[in-house]
């Protein structure tokens, strides 16, 4: 709760900021978790944009949620 506390912008997603592998590569086969990353990635995108446009930037738009299940 720091950065709230001190008026910090925090950048959010969908859910956790991670992606899941056991073996180099097998994270970006994380559906779920790559498409987090993507949502928090056009969210910093677009909070930059806001903070530094003299513009009115859109708000990025929404993937539908991809949800992955690791028991097979």
């Amino acid at each position: 709760m720091m950065f709230e506390m001190m008026n910090m912008p925090l950048v959010t997603s969908q859910y956790w900021n991670i992606a899941y592998g056991r073996e180099p590569g097998q994270a970006a086969l994380d559906t779920e978790g790559m498409q987090t990353m993507r949502t928090l990635a056009d969210n910093m995108a677009w909070l930059l944009k806001k903070i530094h446009a003299d513009g009115d930037p859109a708000y990025p738009e929404r993937e539908p949620w991809q949800p992955m299940h690791f028991i097979r």
